[in-house]
């Protein structure tokens, strides 16, 4: 998976490209943790649209990303998911847990 940081304003994006699976939890979690510590960020958006398989271990890797934000009075946007894995969001129910646009 490749992983492309920006921020804009009190925003920090995350772009994700290619398999978003277990095996890239430590490159995920290397990625949002400067975004949580950062006391100007108050959302992290992950854009999705290039992701090209995402697994249930994603899924669980988004939700403690979540839980962080959550802790430290952030918020956790998803961004542009493709069509695959907007359907992976919509059976897990992400739509009641993130703001997914």
């Amino acid at each position: 998976m490749e992983i492309k940081l920006s921020k804009n304003g009190s925003t920090g994006n995350i772009h994700l490209s290619g398999r978003f699976d277990t095996g890239t939890h430590h490159r995920f979690k290397e990625a949002f943790t400067p975004y949580l510590r950062d006391p100007s960020v108050e959302l992290i958006d992950i854009y999705l649209t290039d992701v090209s398989y995402i697994d249930s271990a994603a899924l669980g890797m988004l939700l403690l990303l979540r839980e962080h934000a959550s802790n430290l009075k952030k918020t956790v946007g998803l961004r542009a998911p493709n069509e695959n894995v907007q359907k992976i969001l919509d059976i897990a129910n992400f739509q009641k847990l993130f703001t997914i646009s």
